[in-house]
Parts: structure tokens; sequence; C-alpha cells
């Protein structure tokens, strides 16, 4: 494999690599941000029932857990001169680039619903895709690091969106959605044109591992790892750290969304606030998210990741805890902001955790997808269930219910980290 490397040219280095995922990332996100904002209102053209709109803007998390596994595990199988991802960026983020610009013309709800189910369908599908790219290139050692990154390029997309609504949504409303389009355009171009990933160190491990089972199998083919097959490996494993942190990711995803989600009615309800003032309550805690994101990472390659999780989580859990003792709009802010620190702790190195897990180079896309079935199942589950608290408890105890949901998800944490300390394994199996 070694001459094949050098016949192909210089492995893409861990700078480079990040960058374009990066890019990737930003401009996919991009889509995304600008998607949430304003699809909202152009439905509301159409709907007036506030729960049909939430249910449609939801529908993306939805399709993401049963699509993003899928797709993951489907690149992980393919093999091609310029390897197992970017053919499949080189074709789909044209084409949702194309959808995201029919959003705004489509003048009925029936075509309106179409698109962004297209659309939803298709970000979806090649996510998990550019996510992987990523660990295809960079050494486990090296994982977080490059995940802040890319975090923090996601974070940026906040501002896009925000920008390009400001400068055109009122006066060019179609147009404004050419600019997000125009982006991932741009990205899919850079990186079918700079990124071969059939020179990653993962995808060549992949093919010695593909020869390995050949000759096992007798010279016949076995290429593909079955999606169905890796995820009974994680159900059975009897070390349950994989299980165990998907289930934390679930726990800990249902904490944060249910903290950005439920905070602008709790400053209403609870704080006296008006509608703008309270939906301004998380915007400085997504610049507080976007500084902490390298010190997470390098704190966790020196301490450990799983450590460094639970410690965020921990101070997530305090920060929410202390300030539903508090009920004051300045205290909540700057809440908002400690536990935004300590959430990126968690988003940074939690996956990165679940990939140097994988038994195998050949499942890093599958292992991509896992991760997205946990985030975004709380995603749609979180908001719900402390919705239901609060229901039962008042509005007063919104943040109360976060901390203990998010206090579970360390414990869970914890519990992986003691485990494999005593058994002896490192955070990663690879």
């Amino acid at each position: 494999m070694a001459g094949v490397t050098r016949a192909e040219g210089r492995p893409t280095s861990t700078r480079r690599i990040t960058f374009y995922v990066a890019l990737a990332v930003f401009a996919q996100e991009s889509t995304w941000n600008f998607y949430d904002n304003r699809v909202p209102e152009l439905l509301r053209d159409h709907v007036a029932s506030a729960a049909v709109i939430g249910l449609l803007m939801g529908m993306d998390n939805l399709l993401g857990v049963f699509i993003q596994p899928y797709m993951g595990n489907r690149s992980d199988n393919t093999r091609t001169s310029w390897g197992r991802r970017i053919p499949y960026l080189a074709v789909l983020m044209p084409v949702g680039a194309g959808l995201f610009l029919l959003i705004p013309h489509a003048t009925s709800l029936g075509w309106l619903i179409l698109v962004i189910f297209l659309y939803a369908l298709v970000m979806n599908s090649f996510r998990p895709v550019s996510e992987s790219l990523m660990p295809d290139f960079i050494a486990p050692e090296r994982r977080s690091r490059a995940n802040a990154a890319v975090k923090t390029a996601s974070a940026l997309t906040t501002i896009v969106a925000a920008l390009v609504s400001l400068l055109l949504v009122d006066d060019h409303p179609k147009l404004a959605f050419a600019v997000p389009a125009a982006l991932m355009l741009m990205a899919a171009g850079v990186l079918v044109w700079r990124v071969r990933d059939s020179r990653s160190p993962a995808y060549q491990a992949a093919l010695a591992e593909d020869a390995e089972a050949s000759k096992a199998a007798n010279g016949e083919a076995a290429v593909k790892v079955r999606m169905w097959s890796i995820i009974r490996d994680v159900l059975v494993d009897p070390d349950r750290s994989r299980v165990l942190l998907i289930v934390a990711v679930f726990v800990f995803a249902s904490a944060w969304f249910s903290s950005r989600s439920l905070l602008t009615p709790y400053g209403v309800q609870v704080l006296g606030l008006s509608d703008g003032e309270a939906g301004g309550l998380t915007l400085p805690s997504g610049i507080a998210y976007i500084a902490a994101a390298f010190p997470a990472a390098f704190l966790a390659e020196r301490f450990g990741r799983l450590r460094v999780i639970a410690a965020g989580i921990a101070v997530f859990t305090l920060a929410l805890a202390f300030a539903s003792l508090f009920r004051d709009p300045t205290v909540t802010v700057v809440a908002m902001c400690v536990a935004a620190a300590g959430a990126a702790a968690f988003t940074i190195n939690a996956v990165v955790v679940l990939w140097n897990l994988a038994p195998s180079s050949r499942v890093l896309g599958t292992y991509s997808g896992l991760y997205t079935v946990g985030w975004a199942s709380g995603g749609i589950a979180g908001p719900g269930l402390v919705g239901l608290a609060v229901d039962l408890t008042g509005w007063h105890l919104l943040l109360l219910h976060i901390a203990i949901l998010s206090a579970a998800a360390a414990v869970l944490v914890v519990h992986i980290d003691r485990r494999r300390r005593a058994a002896g394994l490192q955070e990663g199996a690879r």
C-alpha cells in the first residue's frame, strides 16, 4: 500500500484537510441556518398552525436519524479512484444547492413541502459523508483539535445567516437564498478539485482490510460491511462503551436542544422580557461556544477526552442550576455563556471518542451516522420531554429540568470512563 500512496502523491496535510472539511461544513450549515431562519416564515404564508409549522421544520431531524447512518455506511463501502467520499459530495452538494434555490420559488404549500422534503433528504444524505472526511485523513490523537475547527466554522454560519437576512431578505427575498447556495457550490468545487480521499490513511487501511478479507474468503469479493452487522456489534459488545456513549449523546442532546428552543418562552414567562429581548438571550453564548472550542480540544488531548467531556457537562449542569436559583436576565445570559463553553467540551470531543472506538477504518462513515442518530433523536425528543415537565411544574423550573437531564449524561460518561480505565482500555480502540 505504501507504493500506492507514493504513486498518487503526498497525503493531504492535517491543516489542509481540516480547512477543506471546515469549508464543506461551513457551506452546508450556512444553508441550514438560513433555512431555519426563513422557511418558517414561508410556511406561515400558507399555514396558520404553529404546530404544523413545527412538525414540518422538524422533518429534517427525523430524516437524519434514518438517512445518515445508511449513507455513512454506503460511503464506507464505496471504492473508486477518487476515494469513497468525494464522489457523493461532487453530486449531492450541487443538487442540494439547486433545491435550496428553488425553495422561495415554490408558490403553493404542496410544492413548498415537496421542495423542503427533497432538500432535507439530499442534505442529510451527504452530511455524514463530508464529516467523515476528517477522521479518514487525521490520526485519532489529533481529531479533537481538527473537529474544533470544523465546529467553529459551523458556529460562524449563524453570523452569515443573520447578515444575509439583514442585508437582502427585505428587498430581495428570493435572491437571498442564492448566497448560501453559492457558498455550497464553491465548497463542492474546491473539494472536488483539491481532495482525493483515495489518498487518505483510512482509505488505504480499508483497502488493506479488503484484501485480507478477500484472502480469507478464498479470493471472493468481501468488501461490504453491512450496517446491521455494525449495529449488532455495537449492541452486543460486552464492553458497552459505544452503546452507552450513543445514549449519553442522546441525553445531552436532549438537554442542549431544550436549552436553545425553550429559552425564549422562559425569558417571557419568568424573566419578564419581551419576545425580542428573550430571543436574544442565547446570542452571547454563541460567541462563548466559539471561544471555548479549541481549549476544549487541547484539554481533551492533554487530560483525556472522556474526562473533559464529563467536566464540560458538569459545567453546563451547574451553570443552569445556578441560573434557576437566580431568575435574572443578566444572570441567565452569563449562565448560558458558561453553559455553552461546557457544551463545547461535549460537542467537540464526543464524536471523536466514537470514531476512535470504531473497530476499523472501514466503518468511520457509519459511526458518523450513529452519532447523528443519538444527537438528532435527542433534538427531537428533548424539547418535548422537558416541555412536558414544564407543563407539570411551571416555567420557573425549566433550567433545573434541563440541568437534571444533563447531569444524567455526565453520569453515563463518568461510568464509561471508569469502566474503560478499570479494564485497562484507552478511549479509542485504534
